[in-house]
């Protein structure tokens, strides 16, 4: 019956309405039923309780004190009645009175049954309450000391609380965010993280909310949940997350930093995997991770490289242009910081300035030469390409062919895998003795163009393999890329292996292998190498005797040819 309706019974000038009426009726009721039950066990708490909550319903404050007073003389630490004697101390002005009674509650351990024990009271008179106990809690940990005292001053504090937050639920999200990140002080995360889930409920865009169950998150290893959280503050109000992540030590700080770059780069990789334009939303994000990570930390130059490419992706050149100026003045010799300038270079048409900038990441970070050329419109891919082209040959005939490398890879990255291309890099690499290197280039060439009509290149191109894997040292490698060059164009392939490697060596090749199959019983590729060898050397005595042996022990029946 009290409970019908809590906290209106209340009377104004001009008498009771008809509700307020029965309201009373009801308090009325309860108080000569209380008393009822008092008379026939004047020991009974509940009886008494029930006779003060009554008459604090009436409004007759001074009756309910006195029957309080009684019920306390009988149980001194009684948690439900020294609550109530509190409140209505607060409510009569004697703070100091109600401190001592609060401090009485807390020191009880008895708080969790008071959460419906406070239902009745009016709620002004709840928002005293709470406003007293938090700003106990507040005062109890600013003198918080270290150790395991500092444990004890904080378990007070989240006592206080605890009673603020039953005094006013849901009002009270400033107690409950507090002890939230007492909570988190004392260890316990998942009673944390049940505070922090609490108050969003109610205050889904409380930034510090957010970002004390980020750190939560982030404390249990949840980065992916944390970033989540962190996101969504900055885009609230950046100034504050920024001061909540500074607060943090450098090594936590450092996980929270890495992940929210992180998420930068994943939602750039997927624009560019999409192709599409960039959300409104995703913007957002982009721009407040990346202007608060340069205000988290200014002197880091990645920060500032990542909101150059932010900027760029965006199509603000100029912004991006200032934020480069920053990184390259950190760190002048960086590579990255030398491409991204190359690439914004481009985007006003300096070609030949921005091909020197770019190569520098063309044989030391592909990955992120290849976003940043993802960043170009298809004319200006060509115009890098055909510049990289030219600046690569002119190097390879001057004989600088370490510098000419990092031309012919920009020149791959931007033009794409044509053979032109990777037969230029594959001369490079040639020269420079990186012989795997240039066999998987020319062997992209080769698979590239399986059903390649123009049989002198193709021709060319195995006695290139071959020259290359001779100089790896796999002889039947080799004499298998000659017998194929052989086969393409008989003529033109001996006038190439006539120069390199030479008509002897060749020979000798060709005998090894042959030598190798006859061994083995291939006679087929035995005879077949006898031939090719002979074709290069028509003298040669050992492959004319290989040739002999390998009809002499072919078994009846077998054409050779």
């Amino acid at each position: 019956m009290l409970l019908r309706s809590p906290g209106c019974v209340r009377k104004d000038a001009q008498g009771a309405s008809p509700t307020a009426q029965a309201q009373e009726g009801d308090a009325y009721g309860v108080y000569q039923l209380a008393m009822l039950l008092m008379e026939l066990d004047a020991q009974d708490e509940t009886s008494c309780l029930l006779v003060a909550d009554a008459l604090y319903l009436l409004g007759r404050l001074d009756d309910a004190h006195k029957s309080l007073l009684i019920a306390l003389s009988r149980r001194p630490q009684a948690a439900p009645v020294l609550v109530r004697l509190a409140l209505l101390q607060l409510r009569r002005g004697f703070c100091h009175d109600a401190n001592q009674l609060v401090k009485k509650v807390v020191q009880s351990g008895d708080i969790a049954c008071l959460q419906h024990t406070l239902d009745i009271f009016h709620h002004e008179d709840l928002k005293l309450l709470q406003g007293h106990c938090h700003t106990r809690a507040l005062s109890i940990l600013r003198a918080r000391p270290g150790g395991p005292v500092g444990e004890a001053h904080t378990r007070e504090a989240i006592a206080y609380l605890s009673l603020a937050i039953f005094a006013t639920g849901s009002q009270a999200s400033e107690s409950l965010l507090t002890r939230a990140r007492c909570y988190g002080l004392l260890g316990q995360k998942k009673t944390a993280m049940f505070d922090f889930n609490s108050m969003l409920r109610e205050e889904p865009r409380n930034v510090q909310a957010l970002c004390g169950r980020a750190f939560v998150h982030l404390a249990l290893d949840q980065t992916q949940e944390a970033v989540d959280d962190m996101v969504s503050a900055l885009k609230l109000d950046p100034g504050t997350v920024i001061s909540e992540i500074r607060s943090l030590m450098p090594e936590v700080q450092s996980p929270l930093t890495r992940g929210l770059c992180t998420r930068c780069q994943v939602l750039l990789k997927q624009w560019l995997d999409s192709g599409g334009p960039i959300g409104e939303e995703d913007t957002q994000s982009l721009l407040a991770v990346g202007e608060a990570l340069i205000g988290i930390n200014a002197a880091q130059p990645s920060w500032r490289l990542l909101l150059t490419d932010i900027l760029t992706v965006l199509g603000k050149y100029q912004e991006a242009g200032i934020h480069l100026q920053e990184a390259l003045q950190l760190t002048p010799s960086s590579e990255a910081a030398q491409a991204r300038r190359g690439l914004l270079q481009l985007k006003k048409g300096d070609v030949s300035s921005a091909i020197h900038d770019l190569q520098c990441l063309a044989e030391t970070d592909t990955q992120d030469l290849s976003f940043l050329l993802h960043l170009l419109e298809s004319p200006e891919r060509q115009s890098l390409t055909q510049a990289a082209v030219k600046e690569a040959s002119n190097l390879l005939d001057l004989g600088q062919q370490g510098r000419a490398l990092g031309y012919c890879s920009l020149a791959i990255l931007a033009g794409g895998n044509s053979p032109y291309l990777l037969r230029l890099r594959t001369a490079c690499l040639t020269q420079l003795q990186e012989y795997d290197r240039a066999l998987g280039d020319l062997d992209r060439v080769l698979q590239e163009g399986a059903e390649d009509s123009d049989l002198p290149r193709r021709t060319e191109d195995f006695c290139s393999r071959g020259r290359l894997l001779l100089s790896l040292g796999d002889k039947d490698g080799a004499a298998g890329a000659f017998t194929r060059a052989l086969a393409l164009s008989p003529a033109q392939a001996q006038s190439s292996l006539s120069k390199q490697p030479g008509r002897a060596p060749t020979a000798s090749v060709f005998l090894a292998h042959g030598q190798r199959c006859l061994e083995e019983q291939h006679y087929e590729e035995a005879w077949t190498a006898a031939q090719n060898g002979l074709l290069m050397e028509p003298s040669h005595s050992g492959l004319k005797r290989l040739k002999a042996r390998t009809r002499k022990e072919v078994s009846s029946g077998c054409r050779l040819h």
